[in-house]
């Protein structure tokens, strides 16, 4: 799908130079704008220990793109493109839909225990 954003790394004039690294969507709520979040693993030298360190950067999200939340996309940084995004998403990675899927059971509760339970409750009664 061909996008008219000139801030598309593929589709506009926007060169991709510096960091690039592959994080998750935490939010995809602001237009054309995406918050991605990694996570990174440092060593602490003094505890010999490591610790994971979580950033958050904003993002450019291009609408021939348009990545949705928990989706793990690719970042490329750019020039200056607002007061807080100098980043652009190249491309999605993996769409992570089996994750909200598992996230939406873990929030509901289970119905085929609650229905085995009663059945074996009357069962006893009888």
């Amino acid at each position: 799908m061909k996008c008219n954003d000139f801030r598309c790394a593929e589709h506009g004039s926007i060169s991709v130079r510096g960091n690039v690294f592959v994080g998750r969507v935490k939010s995809a709520k602001p237009s054309k704008t995406a918050i991605i979040e990694r996570e990174v693993t440092i060593r602490v030298p003094k505890y010999e220990r490591y610790k994971k360190v979580r950033t958050r950067v904003y993002a450019h999200n291009p609408e021939c793109i348009n990545a949705r939340e928990n989706d793990i996309v690719m970042v490329g940084e750019t020039r200056k493109l607002s007061k807080t995004k100098s980043f652009v998403v190249l491309k999605i990675v993996g769409r992570k839909e089996e994750f909200r899927a598992l996230e939406e059971a873990k929030a509901k509760p289970k119905r085929k225990e609650k229905e085995t339970v009663e059945a074996k409750e009357k069962e006893a009664g009888k």
